[in-house]
């Protein structure tokens, strides 16, 4: 499914960093300072071995959705678009469907289709499933195809072979038949399924999972997950950068632009941020138009500052608690 495409100058180098052990894997200033831009001034970076770029900082489709005015979401994802955002968040629960009507509007709308990369994700399971999540959200985006396609909340043990069982049909079939480019998979509990979901047979574009200053103590997805989709082409998406609800910030009091600038400097292809407002929208397009990335030193001793916030996982609670998972999955499992 994926086009064959050879080593970058920065994979490279990410893979020669990982050969004396990675820490904090860092890309490293020097890659970002010469990193593609496009016209209006937001990095652009490859998305894995797939042949695609997308900008570097993502608009979450949970947050950009949820304004009480449907008027206030067209506006912020057109002007998203209009500064540079090409990548574009969403999944078939956000809002009970409301995530992705207000986005294919606002695409239709402005005429943005064909100027983003557009991903939302199945909650489905089973074939039945995930064929009808599949329909609805063509239908709700306005669109004939839906350039990623990733499976949501693998955060269980049993979540993988729940999808190769059958919603992974579903999907073979929608690459053949066009509706769908590529195919990936997003989790933010629990690296070890993340590790079992690439142990199945599929070549995955992409993988989705939390990444901030705090990750690389406590059940580290950094650690764990990251260095394999960098040795297999794979495209890291990040999201949770922040910690969720904010608590990296709020709880822990990094600087958003510290907190955001650590993410940034991974080898990531995007990062999926929450912009609930045209405020926090313009916030972080400023913070990654001017991004200095930071070097492994930098990174590695913000993580020892916070280590001991990070130690028990208080401040991510999409690890340790079940308030993140959405409805439809929180049914999953007590369904067996």
């Amino acid at each position: 499914m994926n086009s064959p495409q050879g080593s970058s100058p920065s994979r490279r180098d990410v893979l020669q960093a990982g050969a004396v052990g990675l820490t904090a894997l860092s890309i490293g200033p020097n890659l970002v300072a010469s990193e593609e831009t496009n016209q209006q001034g937001v990095p652009m970076r490859p998305l894995g071995k797939t042949g695609e770029k997308v900008s570097l900082l993502a608009l979450g489709g949970h947050h950009s959705t949820r304004a009480r005015e449907e008027k206030d979401s067209l506006r912020l994802i057109q002007r998203a678009v209009e500064e540079g955002v090409t990548f574009l968040d969403n999944a078939w629960d956000y809002h009970m469907g409301v995530g992705e009507e207000r986005m294919g509007k606002a695409l239709e709308e402005g005429k943005l289709r064909d100027k983003v990369f557009l991903m939302t994700k199945v909650c489905g399971r089973t074939a039945e499933e995930a064929q009808s999540n599949l329909d609805d959200s063509l239908k709700r985006l306005r669109t004939d195809r839906i350039d990623l396609w990733q499976f949501h909340e693998i955060n269980y043990d049993k979540d993988p072979d729940r999808v190769f069982a059958g919603a992974i049909k579903v999907a073979l079939k929608a690459v053949e038949q066009g509706k769908v480019r590529y195919v990936g998979f997003t989790g933010h509990r629990d690296p070890d399924v993340h590790l079992k979901m690439l142990e199945m047979p599929y070549d995955w574009a992409t993988v989705q999972m939390p990444l901030n200053v705090l990750d690389g103590t406590f059940r580290s997805f950094q650690k764990k997950v990251l260095p394999k989709l960098v040795e297999r082409g794979i495209g890291a998406i990040g999201m949770k950068s922040l910690g969720g609800n904010g608590g990296v910030v709020s709880g822990v009091k990094v600087p958003v632009e510290q907190a955001l600038r650590y993410v940034f400097s991974l080898p990531i292809a995007a990062l999926v941020s929450g912009m609930d407002s045209e405020a926090i929208l313009e916030q972080n397009l400023k913070i990654v138009r001017n991004l200095k990335a930071m070097a492994q030193d930098e990174m590695a001793s913000l993580e020892e500052k916070y280590k001991a916030a990070a130690s028990d996982g208080r401040y991510e609670g999409f690890k340790t608690t079940k308030n993140y998972d959405g409805p439809v999955h929180q049914k999953q499992q007590l369904t067996g």
